[in-house]
């Protein structure tokens, strides 16, 4: 499995292939439609992430020694959003995402993209998926 570095290096190198914003959008939009979807059984109140504009469920799960999220939104960019994060994060050792940048955020210019609500409920995901592999993490 590609390193946290390497995937969100690829997500970069896609995001470098559209000139237009609204190119992006859509590919935005896209990347929601394969995104690994919570159980219904997940989508309570504690799974919400707290400080997003649109309604946003994350669980997360051990599976040997990788966290492995899944996810859902009502709204079409933020189910969008969420995936870029569950592709970068999943599948990973749970210290590897405490210590990872986001910094392809910022390099695919998504932050200066989003409306000051949306870019706080971007920083509550990674802080949300941050805090589940923390948990994690202090299991071992």
């Amino acid at each position: 499995m590609a390193s946290i570095k390497e995937i969100q290096q690829d997500i970069i190198d896609e995001f470098d292939m559209f000139d237009e914003w609204m190119e992006k959008y859509e590919h935005i939009i896209d990347l929601g439609k394969s995104l690994p979807l919570i159980e219904d059984a997940h989508k309570t109140e504690d799974n919400l992430i707290k400080g997003c504009q649109s309604r946003v469920w994350l669980h997360a799960n051990k599976e040997d020694d990788k966290v492995v999220y899944t996810a859902d939104s009502d709204a079409i960019m933020t189910k969008g959003i969420i995936a870029l994060l569950v592709r970068t994060f999943s599948g990973q050792k749970a210290q590897d995402i405490v210590e990872a940048d986001t910094d392809f955020i910022n390099q695919i210019g998504l932050k200066e993209q989003l409306s000051p609500t949306r870019a706080n409920g971007l920083v509550s995901m990674v802080k949300q998926m941050k805090l589940y592999a923390l948990a994690f993490q202090s299991q071992n």
